[in-house]
């Protein structure tokens, strides 16, 4: 039973300090990014921040919990092969996810906290923007779900996916809305063949 639970714990802290490894690479991609000249707005809808609050509170919800277990308890049943797989599924999801948000940088001036047009402002189909829609958002929410899965707390994690789909909704539907008036057709034909968050699901 003590090598189980050494190998369990093992497996426990490798993920917890990959997930840290990925977070930092996560928040620095929005901290360091190299900001463009500033471009005039043409419009702005603030409605999106509703749904900002909703995925921060998300965040919270699994950063929370964490702070009242012991650290570096086994994620699940103290089995190593559950223990290691659980690792190995929240490492690739965080390093998968750190990439998708750097790779949407190349947004560049159009990228902002509340859903807005600018002036010139472009439809951006390549890179990441192949995959899904909204990048950024797949990737807060693999970084959501890795962090969840690390610290095994799975009635925050829950509430946390709900609070975040609500408010990536709300966020999607209002930039979007948006993107529908600028572009028109070509934002349609765009939406029709790639997905808005998740391939297959929505």
């Amino acid at each position: 039973m003590v090598a189980i639970s050494e190998t369990s714990q093992l497996a426990q802290k490798v993920a917890f300090y990959g997930l840290i490894l990925c977070w930092w690479i996560f928040v620095l991609t929005f901290w360091l990014r190299k900001r463009p000249p500033r471009a005039r707005e043409a419009k702005r809808d603030w409605t999106s921040l509703i749904g900002l609050l909703l995925q921060a509170v998300a965040y919270f919800c699994v950063w929370f919990y964490p702070l009242q277990r012991e650290q570096f308890s086994p994620l699940a049943s103290r089995s190593p092969v559950l223990e290691w797989g659980l690792a190995g599924l929240s490492l690739a999801l965080a390093a998968a996810s750190a990439w998708l948000v750097n790779a949407a940088r190349r947004l560049g001036k159009q990228w902002a906290l509340a859903a807005r047009l600018v002036e010139g402002h472009t439809l951006i189909q390549d890179g990441p923007y192949r995959l899904v829609r909204n990048p950024i958002y797949a990737g807060m929410l693999g970084m959501l779900l890795a962090t969840g899965l690390v610290f095994a707390q799975w009635i925050p994690l829950f509430i946390a996916i709900v609070l975040f789909a609500v408010g990536t909704y709300i966020r999607i539907r209002t930039e979007e809305r948006l993107l529908r008036q600028a572009f028109g057709p070509e934002f349609d034909a765009y939406a029709s063949h790639v997905p808005a968050l998740i391939p297959g699901i929505y």
